[in-house]
């Protein structure tokens, strides 16, 4: 398409674009701020499912970003919704953070190491190997294997940090099974966060850092694609990519005035 309606409702991931390791992107309160105060419909979507939303609200707000709770989409609230829809009132081992439980929880499903229905891994800072090898007998057993998403690393303020993707292949390669990754890239959770804000496709824009989840998503969704180069992906490896953003900036302060 090469004509495009105005944007009326904005999606962005949150880690690398608006935040990186606990600080705010230059210009990001700023973009945040126009778009709470134009009153056109936003939410951030990450792939991150350590926090729960609340959580996630009061880092963005330490970090000088106001985002309301109910403004945040993670993939452990995408994977508990998949979940619910897929064997409401089940049961799952989960390796993972308080925002993959709690969001478990919500829906109603039993967390146990006691024949559970699924294994589901998501995201977290120590990884057990205790915990991982549970994992391996539970699937080898018949658990179905569940991952909040397919990210290989994340980033920290000392490199890259192992994360849900690469755990997930370790996983597979012993067990042979294959996870169903929930999170971005998954067409999935852009359609519940745009059935939330009630956007349509052709007026709303999708802003990430990383061309192989929000980037890759956002067009298969038919969004206007953003990609900021504060976070994962960098200018030279565009290329690398058989697709291409509908845009590249330096940054969400390039953002403002399209708001």
């Amino acid at each position: 398409m090469t004509e495009r309606k105005p944007i009326q409702s904005w999606l962005s991931d949150m880690d690398g674009v608006l935040v990186h390791e606990g600080q705010p992107v230059a210009g990001a309160d700023v973009f945040i701020k126009r778009l709470r105060d134009s009153g056109k419909s936003f939410r951030v979507l990450t792939n991150n499912s350590i926090y729960t939303p609340r959580d996630l609200a009061v880092r963005l707000r330490a970090a000088g970003l106001e985002v309301p709770e109910e403004s945040i989409f993670t993939s452990a609230l995408a994977t508990a919704r998949f979940l619910d829809d897929q064997r409401p009132g089940g049961s799952a081992y989960v390796i993972g953070e308080a925002g993959l439980t709690t969001a478990l929880h919500e829906v109603g499903y039993v967390l146990t190491d006691l024949d559970p229905d699924y294994v589901v891994l998501g995201e977290t800072r120590t990884y057990s190997f205790t915990q991982i090898t549970r994992a391996i007998r539970l699937i080898e057993g018949g658990a179905r294997f569940i991952a909040t998403n397919p990210d290989p690393v994340g980033p920290s303020n000392e490199g890259s940090l192992p994360a849900c993707g690469a755990v997930a292949a370790m996983i597979t390669k012993a067990t042979g099974v294959e996870p169903y990754f929930v999170g971005k890239p998954n067409p999935m959770m852009m359609r519940h966060a745009l059935n939330a804000i009630d956007g349509h496709s052709e007026s709303t824009a999708m802003i990430g850092d990383r061309m192989d989840t929000d980037i890759v998503c956002g067009m298969e969704a038919g969004l206007y694609t953003i990609l900021v180069l504060t976070g994962v992906t960098q200018r030279g490896q565009i290329d690398r990519f058989p697709f291409r953003p509908s845009r590249v900036v330096e940054s969400v302060a390039d953002l403002i005035d399209l708001v």
